[in-house]
């Protein structure tokens, strides 16, 4: 974190902060417009004249833009919606929105912004976002977070017509959603564009709904793209400075060809407020989200059973890996574990092999490539290309689909009879928050009931059980099973777990259990 110090310029009136080090010096200077780096031989004096290290940028010199008939053209395409949310009794009504708490104690996080605006009786609140069309038959795309839970949607037009609107279909992981509203006549729409295209330093359009203000325009240029904020598995933002705030969520973000390059869904704020840092949906993530819940009501998505960590520049050597530039950041998906019986495993991908490319198109992190995994239709097959001790190798594997995987893995909160104890299965992710390798087999407890035998014997969140009454299991079927074929010869069971570095045995007495 740059950490800014009390030292402070006045000069007409701007307020001018200077980056710590007690104001005796910057590493970095704006020369004429061009970023230069100070060396020893140079002198302040000749930071004023031409200078041959200078950086010198070739720009071409053109006006600002003027978005006044793209605007025009679009507005009738871009929607309020208002929502009616039913609160449990034990919900407060926001006043605000939720907020993704970054870890930080002033709450200086990202986070969606439709707006809860007020209270109504029997804890029914009303919340207002955006959308916009996307066909002439009325589809309209929005945030989940917009619709999530609602009684009641009605989408405004720009012309004042309003409709009752149903869900198509809701994301979760992306947070998008699908609406139809019907009429007569045919809707205003818009089209989506492409989001690969769009470049830091580009011009964008922000059209919403913020504070119930409709038809609300802003622009600014894209920041950065690939941002990952940590709302979901699959977080690759667009950053924009465009001003975007409460009632913005769901709204199109537009190029300046007018067509939808992302949603608007988030902004990073101490106040709630912009400060000029929003996040957009790319409208490429929209389009594979939209046409499967338009087709299906849901997302199916692709599954290949790894656990993939980044590479650094000190594991480079070790890996093999060809070397990188120190102010660029090492290539590829490092693979930390592999399912059992997963594509992965079937395919032939090992245990420390990185993945340098997916269908020949370069993966750059882990995220890159659970991003690409998941947009993949299962049962494709598909082209890894992997470094695996120095040597560059082609592999072909057969993507899954990640909701049967899931469904094979819903076993979690299975729990033994009478032991007080929900049991999950003992996945990539997890071997890599406890810190265990593919050689341990077993399950993780997951869940203890309060006075339970388990909690009365002292067992744990995290430990891993390994083996019942001397019986090894590897899932929570068997565990459970294992349990009740052992608490019918006698009242105790013997675990074995696993706690730590530490292999134990833990009896566990349930005789004063019903």
């Amino acid at each position: 974190m740059i950490e800014f110090s009390n030292c402070r310029k006045e000069s007409n009136k701007v307020l001018r902060l200077i980056p710590y080090a007690k104001c005796k010096f910057m590493a970095l200077l704006l020369v004429g417009g061009a970023l230069s780096f100070l060396s020893p031989t140079v002198q302040a004096a000749d930071l004023l004249n031409e200078h041959a290290g200078a950086i010198k940028p070739v720009t071409s010199l053109q006006n600002l833009p003027n978005f006044v008939n793209l605007v025009k053209q679009v507005k009738p395409a871009v929607v309020s919606i208002t929502t009616q949310v039913l609160l449990s009794n034990d919900e407060e009504p926001m006043n605000g929105f939720p907020n993704f708490n970054n870890g930080d104690n002033n709450n200086f996080g990202p986070f969606p912004f439709f707006m809860f605006p007020q209270q109504m009786p029997k804890q029914i609140v009303e919340a207002r976002g955006s959308g916009f069309l996307i066909s002439p038959d009325g589809f309209v795309v929005t945030n989940n977070h917009v619709v999530k839970g609602a009684k009641k949607i009605t989408v405004s037009l720009q012309d004042g017509s309003k409709f009752q609107a149903k869900v198509i279909g809701r994301d979760s992981k992306t947070d998008l959603a699908l609406l139809k509203i019907g009429s007569e006549k045919p809707f205003p729409f818009i089209q989506l564009g492409d989001s690969n295209g769009i470049e830091p330093g580009e011009w964008v359009i922000a059209v919403g709904d913020p504070y119930g203000l409709g038809g609300t325009v802003t622009a600014g240029i894209v920041s950065a793209r690939g941002r990952d904020i940590g709302d979901g598995p699959y977080d690759s933002f667009i950053q924009i400075d465009a001003p975007i705030n409460r009632g913005n969520s769901g709204g199109p973000l537009f190029s300046q060809d007018g067509k939808v390059i992302g949603v608007n869904t988030a902004i990073l704020s101490p106040s709630g407020g912009s400060i000029g840092i929003g996040f957009a949906i790319p409208s490429n993530t929209v389009k594979n989200v939209i046409g499967q819940l338009e087709k299906n009501g849901h997302v199916t998505r692709g599954y290949l059973g790894v656990a993939a960590q980044e590479i650094t520049h000190s594991m480079i050597k070790a890996l093999k890996l060809p070397e990188t530039a120190h102010d660029m950041s090492p290539q590829g998906a490092l693979i930390a574990s592999v399912s059992p019986n997963s594509p992965a495993e079937k395919g032939g991908i090992k245990v420390g092999d990185v993945i340098l490319s997916m269908n020949e198109k370069a993966i750059s992190n882990p995220r890159d490539l659970a991003v690409r995994v998941a947009a993949t239709v299962p049962g494709t097959s598909t082209n890894f290309k992997i470094m695996r001790e120095g040597s560059v190798k082609e592999l072909k594997v057969t993507i899954a689909n990640l909701a049967e995987e899931n469904k094979d893995k819903r076993q979690e909160n299975k729990s033994p009879s009478n032991l007080g104890i929900a049991l999950s299965p003992l996945t990539p992710e997890l071997r890599q928050q406890i810190g265990v390798d593919d050689k341990v087999k077993g399950v993780v407890i997951s869940g203890i009931n309060r006075e339970s035998p388990a909690d009365r014997v002292g067992l744990q969140l995290g430990d891993i059980i390994v083996s019942v009454d001397n019986q090894a299991v590897d899932n929570p079927n068997a565990a459970v099973n294992a349990v009740k074929s052992a608490l019918k010869k006698d009242t105790t069971v013997l675990l074995r777990i696993i706690r730590g570095n530490q292999s134990l045995f833990v009896p566990v007495d349930t005789k004063n259990e019903n």
